[in-house]
């Protein structure tokens, strides 16, 4: 299964805060990589550490050309942790998890099978929906692992 990364942020002591799409944040240590892999050990000046960027996709994240993780590893090697942020997700990226348009949510909302102000929110022109509210009228998500 295929986590797309949508956010990361360097954190102290070689570690790095990774959100998904699926709305989990996961704490990954990079220091038991660098260890191990020679290119990686650049990864110990903090200047470099602190620019890692998503790959374009959120395929993974990046540093330079020649250093990069995928979201596989960031994935299954992360630790999950709980943020206010938790489960929530734009439309655009739950309409690609469960494999939906966006016009369906929308009429969903029109509808009162997702409570607008309760299981999604406008916020400028972006609406934000709970995985909760998706798994209630759609079920598990296309090719989620349970």
């Amino acid at each position: 299964m295929f986590h797309k990364v949508k956010g990361v942020a360097a954190l102290p002591e070689h570690k790095l805060s990774v959100e998904f799409a699926e709305g989990v944040t996961k704490i990954y240590d990079a220091a038991p990589l660098m260890e191990r892999i020679p290119v990686l050990k650049e990864l110990e000046d903090e200047a470099l550490f602190g620019s890692v960027q998503v790959d374009a996709g959120g395929y993974g994240i990046v540093w330079n050309d020649d250093i990069d993780l995928s979201c596989d590893e960031l994935w299954d090697n992360g630790e999950e942790v709980s943020t206010p942020f938790d489960d929530l997700m734009s439309f655009a990226d739950a309409t690609e998890l469960w494999g939906l348009s966006e016009s369906t949510l929308r009429k969903a909302i029109s509808y009162g099978k997702i409570v607008a102000g309760v299981d999604a929110r406008k916020y400028g022109k972006q609406w934000i929906v709970t995985r909760d509210a998706m798994e209630r009228e759609y079920g598990d998500r296309v090719g989620a692992e349970r």
